[in-house]
């Protein structure tokens, strides 16, 4: 599991929804008529540079606006909110604060973070406006089929809206919970690394550096275990190496391939990584239709370049031994030749088969 260096070197560019995606959103619940868009949060009068409890720069401000912008975008947030959570009734405006607006100036899609509060309870979330791209579309829709957990999000034309993805951000884990963690912790979360970085391999998920994914601690009887989550899906089906949809690869994740290698050996490694393909590939199973439906807007759709195109199918083929990869003309041909690939050789796969 050797680390390569500056896997990704260029700014990955915005694609725009084509109609027949458009029309699958709308099918599927998650498009929204243009509330307030991306461009809007754009109009802040000054900003504060957020810093966390070690005084060391987060790369995100806070916003501050105009009073006659600021009324304006709180109602239309809350609006975004009650869409987002609760199909739009209006009954709970009025418990509801917009207590931040924050903007990342770090990445590519520079999203802003917006936290709400119930008054009545105190309880807050938050949620994401970004910029509208096909391909992190296509990224959020296979996480909400593939992955084991389901994903909520609204979009139009000019902006896209993610729900909030709980966790502990894989950079502040493998620095401070890490080495906190007891051995038999550590043991399950190398399993849990090379589940995950097998799920991201196979729907070609990429740029999973430790700041893109989430650790999850979820307490379990009398024990705390740990769960992996994608937070980022700007990198899906984009670029033209390989390695790039390997976390493993990225420098940012030596640590956590350090455990891999220190708590399992190859057999249980291999036996998690045919776990995982046999777990996604009866999960096509229940999302079978709309998954077909999925992948054929995305054979006619552009999210990416030919010269990418050609060199990953090229790099698949190298590594699969099968010659269907060869053939892809698009992102969306790869990703059909993947499931299909993952359909055939894994769906029957029984646990006795993995003893």
């Amino acid at each position: 599991m050797a680390v390569e260096k500056k896997l990704i070197s260029k700014k990955k560019p915005f694609y725009p929804i084509s109609k027949k995606l458009e029309n699958f959103l709308r099918q599927h619940d998650r498009w929204i008529e243009d509330v307030i868009s991306y461009d809007d949060l754009l109009r802040y009068s000054d900003s504060i540079n957020i810093y966390d409890t070690k005084n060391k720069d987060t790369l995100w401000v806070r916003l501050l606006y105009n009073e006659s912008e600021r009324i304006e975008i709180d109602k239309n947030l809350k609006i975004i909110y009650t869409i987002l959570h609760s199909d739009g009734n209006p009954t709970s405006i009025p418990y509801l604060n917009i207590d931040s607006v924050d903007y990342c100036t770090f990445g590519n899609s520079k999203p802003f973070r917006v936290k709400i509060r119930n008054i009545v309870n105190d309880n807050f979330t938050y949620f994401y406006l970004k910029k509208t791209d096909a391909s992190r579309i296509y990224g959020i829709e296979f996480e909400h089929m593939l992955s084991p957990r389901n994903l909520n999000f609204l979009v139009n034309n000019s902006s896209l809206i993610e729900e909030h993805i709980a966790g502990i951000p894989g950079d502040v884990f493998i620095n401070e919970y890490l080495p906190k963690c007891s051995e038999y912790q550590k043991s399950q979360i190398a399993k849990e690394y090379v589940k995950f970085n097998e799920r991201c391999m196979i729907r070609l998920l990429g740029d999973m550096r430790s700041y893109n994914y989430v650790v999850i601690p979820i307490h379990d009887f009398d024990q705390v275990i740990y769960k992996i989550r994608a937070i980022d899906f700007d990198q899906q089906s984009y670029e033209g190496k390989f390695s790039v949809y390997r976390p493993q690869f990225f420098k940012e994740n030596k640590p956590m391939i350090d455990l891999v290698r220190n708590k399992l050996k190859t057999d249980s490694i291999i036996q998690y990584k045919i776990e995982e393909r046999s777990t996604i590939s009866r999960r096509l199973i229940i999302s079978d239709e709309r998954m077909k439906l999925l992948i054929k807007i995305m054979k006619d759709d552009t999210i990416s370049t030919k010269e990418n195109i050609d060199n990953l199918k090229k790099e698949i083929f190298k590594f699969t031994n099968e010659e269907s990869f060869i053939k892809s003309k698009s992102m969306g041909d790869l990703m059909e030749k993947t499931l299909e690939y993952l359909k055939r050789n894994y769906q029957n796969v029984s646990l006795i088969d993995l003893i």
